[in-house]
């Protein structure tokens, strides 16, 4: 057993490691990608496969991860892990091997990424829950923080791998020619092999299935439909529709916003009503479980679309007013962005074997409070910031993650009965899945609004101080202006927005316009407008987090709590003094009871 639990703590955190890089590594990659499959990305009918591309990964985790948690639970969790596993794979050969070119190609990128979504599920879902069946609960926080390092940390590894890879360029082995963006997954392929027959010869199952359940499928299908046409609906959303700059009174997105919702309502009634739930709504009656969920949702809404506001600070603004070149920014976005990582990966470890000795909630509840104070500091920032005061604060960032989510992940799964593992699982991961998309949503909003708001004047202004004639300030100001979209995309996929203009217009302006320094300076006042905006909003989400983290009450371990009861109940004349002893051993301390 001493030898197993590390055989699971390593092989968890290699598949969590491959599904967190796989994640973001073709963030970094897009311009090389879609060069390579011959796709212009600022065509009106191909935004759409550049917004799917960057979302459908997440959109398809979140949605499968409840299911497949349920299911492990019933049919064996290391069984579904190494089917994930092998999805994933077969993902990663798929993208490598995509045959065609142009809007096919991109399709066919798009649903060999949802391949890999779908693996990615059936390991996110099952990861802690096997490291909780290996682990003892005094050992869990430890294990779970490592491999929440993999699985955090590999968001940033993606994007610097990502980087190094296409910096190599096409490989040339005699005659044959590998180009550089399949490259990219290609890396993943003999790694997610290896991690399959690894899985499937060294991993089983601790804690037997739960047999003659029923699957809930009613459930399943108004969870995944819902879920899937709510997040597809918001997705849309971000797309210009009618004229308008966002697609929020695009009736189809409403209409799906409707109906997901409804779909939702119309799930948590049905899951009150059968026998075997997916949704293990009752699970909530356990305060530790509650409370660890709905901080750890708060945190991912707060997160996820800041952070990926924050690459496009650094690869529109920053890095181009410091020499960098609009090509070279995605790559050393991610490099300027590992501060975050390195805070991370010393608090992630420290923080879960801290908490198997005194509990999750002071631990998490201040690392939350961190991330919120780091929020309102990025408000003091300007656009054009001094480095290392930046690096200071995605430390800090990162050592407040690192110190809420081991502690927090390891606290959920202590507080769950070890047949409903896989299931709390999936639920806890769905929640922030879930979140994370939603966040990108909701702050990509935020700052597009910032944008529309103040982008015209802002470069009428600057083209103005360019010497440029006061009616082709105009008109070029209203060309960007109306698509504050694809400027920020356009600095996001490594392109310098101001050559992406119609050549009439291009022709009437200086050559100073086309410098790199120019559209930075241009477009930071109103995409810092948005931006304060968001840090003010995530701020006041992770401060609300720390609030409900420290009503989790003291640490509270199910098994240990569920062992010491049946103890109680047993008479005192059937125990003998031997007996009695053995149990005073393997019992819990005085903390682990259940808060009251």
């Amino acid at each position: 057993m001493v030898e197993y639990k590390w055989t699971v703590l390593s092989n968890t955190t290699v598949g969590a490691l491959l599904a967190s890089i796989n994640s973001t590594i073709i963030l970094i990659s897009l311009p090389v990608i879609f060069r390579g499959l011959d796709i212009n990305p600022f065509q009106a009918g191909n935004f759409t496969l550049l917004i799917w591309v960057l979302l459908g990964y997440g959109i398809v985790t979140a949605t499968l991860l409840v299911t497949v948690g349920r299911i492990s639970d019933m049919l064996g969790r290391a069984r579904m892990y190494n089917l994930g596993f092998a999805i994933f794979a077969a993902g990663s050969v798929l993208l490598f091997l995509i045959p065609s070119s142009g809007t096919v190609g991109g399709l066919e990128l798009v649903l060999f990424r949802i391949v890999q979504g779908v693996g990615g599920a059936f390991l996110f879902a099952n990861s802690a829950a096997l490291l909780t069946d290996a682990f003892p609960h005094d050992e869990r926080g430890k294990a779970l923080g490592i491999n929440q390092v993999a699985a955090i940390g590999g968001s940033v590894v993606g994007l610097v791998l990502g980087g190094i890879l296409v910096g190599f360029g096409d490989i040339h082995l005699g005659a044959l020619t590998i180009p550089a963006w399949r490259i990219l997954f290609l890396v993943s392929v003999p790694f997610s092999v290896f991690g399959t027959v690894w899985a499937y010869l060294k991993l089983h199952d601790i804690q037997q299935p739960v047999r003659g359940q029923k699957i809930d499928w009613a459930g399943n299908v108004l969870f995944g439909a819902g879920l899937t046409v709510l997040l597809v609906a918001v997705t849309y959303g971000l797309l210009p529709y009618g004229g308008q700059l966002m697609g929020w009174t695009n009736p189809w997105v409403a209409a799906g916003v409707a109906s997901g919702i409804a779909m939702m309502v119309l799930f948590l009634w049905v899951e009150t009503r059968v026998k075997d739930p997916m949704f293990r709504l009752h699970l909530f009656k356990i305060r530790a479980f509650a409370a660890g969920n709905f901080a750890g949702l708060l945190g991912s809404i707060a997160r996820g679309g800041v952070m990926f506001m924050l690459i496009i600070w650094f690869q529109g603004i920053w890095l181009p007013l410091h020499g960098y070149s609009f090509a070279d920014t995605p790559f050393w976005a991610g490099i300027y962005m590992l501060p975050m990582m390195g805070g991370f990966v010393v608090f992630g470890p420290l923080s879960g074997w801290l908490s198997d000795r005194f509990g999750a909630r002071y631990l998490a509840s201040l690392g939350m409070a961190i991330g919120s104070l780091t929020f309102f500091l990025f408000l003091t920032l300007s656009y054009d910031f001094a480095y290392w005061q930046m690096g200071l604060l995605l430390f800090i960032q990162g050592s407040g993650m690192g110190m809420f989510a081991a502690p927090n992940t390891a606290a959920i799964m202590n507080a769950v009965p070890a047949e409903h593992r896989g299931a709390a699982s999936g639920m806890r991961a769905t929640l922030q899945n879930a979140g994370m998309q939603v966040s990108m949503v909701i702050f990509f909003t935020i700052v597009i609004t910032g944008l529309s708001s103040g982008l015209t004047s802002a470069v009428d202004s600057a083209l103005l101080s360019a010497q440029v004639s006061p009616s082709v300030a105009s008109q070029l100001a209203g060309a960007v202006g109306s698509n504050p979209t694809g400027a920020l995309f356009g600095a996001f996929l490594g392109v310098n927005p101001m050559t992406q203009l119609p050549a009439s217009i291009q022709s009437a302006l200086p050559p100073v316009v086309f410098t790199r320094e120019w559209f930075p300076h241009a477009i930071a006042p109103a995409f810092m407008q948005g931006l304060d905006l968001s840090f003010l909003i995530a701020g006041a989400l992770t401060a609300v987090g720390a609030v409900v983290s420290l009503m989790r009450g003291e640490k509270y371990v199910h098994d240990v709590h569920a062992a010491r009861v049946a103890k109680d109940a047993r008479p005192a004349a059937r125990r003998s003094p031997d007996h009695e002893a053995t149990e005073n051993v393997a019992g819990s301390p005085p903390e682990d009871s259940e808060p009251r």
